[in-house]
């Protein structure tokens, strides 16, 4: 597991906290960690108020500035790579392994698709996410302007993942347009999943092949909700293969489910067509799925290719 450099977490006071002491304050903004943890971590003097270290008993004001400083830790392992599929002055777009989260969180930092991206081309920034479990198709923004550009016509383009769902589909095309929202989770408080008052979404999932007991579907995307494939093949009864945390119904399983970046399941980003921020052309980027989510004719054509 390797090390990072640690990390300072800046938090401005909000006027609801006010009144609060500092122990109170990073327990509930920082819920992760329980009271005598935070203390241990006010004596070893990584907590400071407005720059001067504290001891945890100081009432707080609005606009107050609270800061942590994270000692290094151990990062858990992820494989840390990327194929570079295109680049330009304004665009990177490269395709992500299953396993690497795209941004920091959840305890990496370090080993993120964003760093490894950002240590080849500085300044280049993520258009948007894939799941850690997910791979394929990442789009980069090299500047402010194609960030911007990319962020107006997002809603127009097109994003195409290849995924492997249990049981064997019945019909050959669903239009899935289950709502989505927070639902209970066991270990979380709340996970978004479908929800009759939730935010409106919409996926289109083709049948690619039918397997024995699973079915490959192609989904194109018309909304972005947060693990909305995973939520929406479950809603139709097709929940992915190995995915630990979304059952029949869209809903988190119900015994011992698992958490958001948890893999095992096969998800792949493997088209992705959008207008270029500084031609306007339509263009076209593609990553060929693993081999699993390949169907019989396009292994059979990858192999004759070879």
């Amino acid at each position: 597991m390797p090390s990072n450099p640690g990390y300072r977490y800046r938090v401005i006071v909000d006027p609801p906290m006010t009144g609060q002491t500092v122990l109170q304050f990073l327990a509930c903004r920082f819920d992760h960690s329980t009271g005598t943890e935070w203390q241990a971590r006010l004596a070893l003097g990584e907590i400071l108020l407005n720059g001067v270290v504290a001891s945890g008993d100081e009432p707080l004001l609005a606009g107050q500035e609270v800061v942590w400083n994270r000692p290094p830790w151990n990062e858990p392992d992820a494989p840390c790579h990327f194929d570079l599929i295109y680049e330009d002055d304004d665009l990177i777009v490269v395709a992500k392994p299953s396993g690497l989260p795209t941004l920091p969180g959840g305890g990496f930092y370090i080993q993120t698709l964003a760093h490894l991206v950002q240590a080849q081309f500085p300044g280049a920034h993520p258009a948007h996410r894939l799941g850690r479990g997910t791979s394929g198709l990442v789009l980069f923004a090299r500047h402010s302007e194609a960030a911007r550009s990319i962020g107006l016509d997002w809603p127009n383009s097109t994003k195409c993942y290849r995924a492997l769902a249990s049981g064997v589909a019945s019909d050959g095309q669903y239009d899935i347009r289950v709502p989505i929202g927070p639902q209970v989770h066991s270990r979380l408080g709340t996970v978004h999943a479908a929800h009759p008052g939730g935010k409106p979404s919409r996926s289109v999932a083709t049948v690619s092949e039918r397997r024995s007991d699973s079915t490959l579907f192609d989904i194109e995307l018309h909304t972005g909700r947060p693990h909305q494939i995973r939520i929406h093949l479950a809603a139709i009864g097709h929940p992915l293969c190995g995915d630990p945390l979304y059952g029949p119904g869209g809903l988190p399983l119900t015994v011992d489910p698992g958490l958001p970046g948890d893999g095992g399941y096969w998800l792949h980003a493997h088209r992705l067509a959008l207008r270029h921020p500084r031609t306007g052309e339509r263009v076209v980027f593609r990553a060929s799925p693993p081999e699993i989510l390949q169907t019989t004719d396009e292994r059979s054509q990858n192999q004759s290719q070879q």
